[in-house]
């Protein structure tokens, strides 16, 4: 296991100063460390990682130096972009330094979302022809890893991978403060208002994390039926892109999209596209506890801008922020759509929280035969 404090002080001696990326559950240790021990213009916890791959081209245009990218693997997808139109060998040739969690990989249990995502990640980046090591946890083999990484950093001045397995990094406690921790709400608390709230025939689209898992054992403790809701497991920042998409072709239907901050703000664009399409029949809710909950708690930046008058802008016919269940129950009762209601929860979940016991295929085909006689 690597020492997460050696391993930053390697990165620094080799004058790898600058940090971004998305949070990632087998980095959450090393992002802890990068959030409490960086300097604030050096660290930008970025929307997206295709966005963090320009932030770390833009710091490289502006000092010479080599940033680093961090992400999961299911971001790479985010990433191709900007890795292969800007900062490749046959472009304008500008190295990062990747670091990518290598969820789902071969032979080893995960979610059922991360399994192609870890059977290919390797092979693509030959397709992208970036070169990449899988991380030793011994410390002395790091250390030839890492000088063969920054040969080819500064010999051919394009990106370099390094791909982290689960356990890889030591033990790190992220010690910063990221929202209020006496709110009055959960996340879990306010799905079970939001549930309770609603239609019985009313469709429900969950972004991917603890807001799915949650869902799914709420509907278990009230006996209700599963087939009314997609768990969105995978495609962070998409939920609300399907349920704009169901509620468009099944507008007789009630659909509600239950998003967090991270990934509401991560494919911010959607909301536009719901504004401008302005389906009567759908609920935009973000759950906002201002962290990347799921994967360490590392901070947003959902405290720090306006949500609601992004959603007013964007052209959503109601807009509510709430606090408190009270307040919460009353924007459930405002039947003008689209309606955007952000919900300021606290962050954690609860210790027990279990996982779907049904597929993905199995809640796909529940769900499509419910919503399919609808018009």
């Amino acid at each position: 296991m690597i020492d997460i404090n050696f391993f930053y002080d390697q990165l620094i001696q080799h004058n790898v100063c600058f940090f971004t990326g998305v949070p990632d559950s087998l980095l959450k240790d090393f992002c802890a460390y990068i959030t409490d021990n960086t300097k604030e213009k050096d660290h930008i916890i970025a929307v997206n990682e295709g966005a963090a791959a320009a932030l770390a081209a833009g710091y490289h245009l502006a000092t010479g130096k080599i940033p680093l990218v961090y992400m999961q693997n299911s971001g790479i997808g985010n990433a191709v972009n900007p890795l292969l139109s800007l900062a490749d060998g046959d472009v304008y040739k500008i190295p990062m330094l990747l670091l990518v969690g290598w969820r789902g990989e071969p032979d080893k249990k995960d979610e059922p979302q991360h399994i192609k995502q870890g059977k290919v990640t390797c092979s693509l980046f030959d397709t992208m022809g970036i070169p990449y090591l899988i991380l030793s946890d011994n410390e002395k083999d790091t250390l030839e890893q890492l000088n063969i990484c920054y040969a080819h950093l500064k010999k051919e001045n394009t990106p370099f991978a390094l791909i982290v397995k689960k356990d890889t990094f030591s033990r790190y406690l992220l010690s910063s403060k990221t929202t209020d921790e006496k709110s009055s709400l959960t996340r879990e608390r306010a799905i079970e208002e939001i549930i309770l709230a609603s239609s019985q025939q009313e469709v429900f689209i969950s972004t991917t994390g603890m807001a799915s898992r949650e869902l799914f054992e709420l509907r278990e403790k009230f006996n209700m039926d599963h087939d009314k809701d997609f768990l969105t497991v995978g495609s962070m920042g998409h939920a609300s892109s399907l349920a704009l998409s169901i509620a468009l072709q099944k507008p007789n239907l009630s659909v509600t999209c239950i998003d967090g901050d991270g990934a509401a703000l991560m494919h911010l664009g959607s909301m536009a596209s719901i504004g401008e399409r302005k389906p009567a029949n759908l609920r935009h809710i973000v759950l906002n506890n201002e962290a990347h909950d799921s994967v360490g708690g590392q901070p947003t930046i959902a405290g720090k801008i306006d949500l609601c008058g992004i959603a007013r802008s964007c052209g959503y016919k109601q807009i509510y922020f709430v606090k408190t269940k009270e307040e919460l129950q009353i924007a459930l009762g405002d039947d003008q759509k689209p309606l955007f209601i952000e919900v300021h929860i606290c962050k954690g979940n609860r210790k027990n929280l279990g996982r779907p016991d049904k597929t993905p295929i199995e809640n796909k085909n529940a769900f499509m035969n419910y919503i399919r006689k609808w018009s």
